[in-house]
């Protein structure tokens, strides 16, 4: 959640790679200002995954995609810094830092994947929509997770399949 919030926060500032998503109806004296989040949930079933919805979504993996960029980024350059250390403890504290590291960016290796399967999703239109279902995955599902492709119904059938059969 704390991520989201940090988002928002920059969703305001300069960048944005495409023009901001057209709003509809009662959004026009707003002068193109961009949709919140609480504008998503207010919004009815029918306009479920409308342009300014897929727009606003494609902004925050967009958002997303960039600070995974930058930290892998950082972690390289981090990485690259040779710290040239004689005390064992301190060699050995060193090698668990990049270590945590490392994992931590490989966690966000496979969310820049999840991501990019997004983007793709919302360019071919399934974005939004269960991947096993077919049925909306839902606004408030999409806002805590914007890379989600199951429905909570699906997701929790799959978890209790894995639970009582074993990771697949």
């Amino acid at each position: 959640m704390a991520q989201a919030n940090a988002s928002k926060g920059r969703r305001s500032s300069a960048k944005a790679p495409a023009p901001a998503p057209a709003t509809r109806g009662g959004d026009a004296g707003r002068k193109g200002k961009e949709l919140t989040e609480a504008d998503l949930l207010k919004q009815g079933e029918k306009d479920y995954m409308n342009e300014a919805q897929r727009g606003f979504f494609r902004q925050r993996l967009l958002e997303l995609r960039a600070q995974l960029l930058n930290n892998a980024d950082d972690t390289g350059q981090h990485l690259r810094e040779n710290e040239i250390t004689t005390d064992p403890s301190d060699r050995a504290t060193l090698e668990e830092e990049y270590t945590l590291e490392l994992r931590t960016r490989d966690r966000e290796r496979k969310l820049l994947k999840k991501v990019e399967k997004s983007l793709r999703m919302l360019d071919d239109g399934s974005y939004g929509y269960c991947e096993e279902t077919g049925e909306p995955i839902g606004i408030a599902r999409l806002l805590a997770r914007p890379t989600a492709t199951l429905s909570l119904e699906a997701q929790e059938r799959r978890e209790r399949v894995q639970k009582l059969y074993g990771d697949d």
